[in-house]
């Protein structure tokens, strides 16, 4: 699985969205390579009839209706989006909400993105079974460093905490991820897939970049 989120970046605004996830589809379908895209809230609606899963960057645990300004589970899914990321590092959430989250996408059959900061916190969700646990080092997201250079013991850790937890839920890896080499050394170590952004989306050229990911992940 390779995620890119597009977080709220100025370089995908607009209609930039469209000609991306086209990208995206293309390169997907060349290289028989899972790519989900996470594009900005307000956006979403331009790209829910995409060929790739499309998910929500932030989801809420509140009731269809009168909850102004909440991202509904219920609406997302009659909207053809597929799953969200939850508890992403720059959009914390209570243990609660996490939980909650977790059991209200399984029940709708709609993809959960876990996101942590550690082992400890990997453990502990893999045991709900998400469809995924992405670790991601807060110090190191948008600063270039990748986590399987700099952190490859955390990687490793968080898959065997993973693993002893339950046999579905996968491992995905995030935070200063910029290369092929850095997809590569992810996979190598037992990542199932990668969860990117700056990355990819501040990147001059979307094309060559998601295909050089694409191939470091074949």
């Amino acid at each position: 699985m390779f995620i890119i989120n597009c977080k709220n970046y100025e370089e995908i605004a607009g209609e930039k969205i469209i000609k991306f996830v086209k990208i995206a589809e293309k390169i997907s379908k060349k290289y028989k390579i899972k790519i989900a895209v996470a594009p900005p809230s307000h956006l979403i609606g331009l790209v829910t009839n995409s060929s790739i899963p499309i998910l929500s960057q932030h989801v809420d645990n509140s009731k269809v209706g009168s909850t102004t300004g909440f991202m509904i589970p219920e609406l997302l899914k009659k909207s053809k989006v597929s799953g969200s990321l939850i508890n992403h590092s720059e959009h914390r959430i209570s243990e609660k909400e996490i939980i909650e989250l977790i059991l209200k996408l399984r029940e709708l059959k709609m993809i959960s993105v876990v996101c942590v900061k550690d082992v400890r916190e990997a453990r502990k969700y893999a045991k709900l079974n998400p469809d995924y646990i992405a670790i991601e080092p807060p110090e190191l997201i948008g600063s270039g460093r990748a986590i399987s250079k700099e952190r490859p013991e955390l990687i490793t850790k968080s898959l065997d905490a993973v693993k002893s937890a339950n046999n579905k839920t996968k491992l995905l890896c995030g935070a200063g991820i910029i290369s092929g080499q850095d997809v590569t050394k992810a996979i190598e170590l037992g990542s199932a897939g990668i969860l990117v952004a700056s990355g990819i989306i501040k990147a001059k050229n979307w094309t060559k970049i998601i295909e050089e990911f694409s191939k470091a992940m074949r």
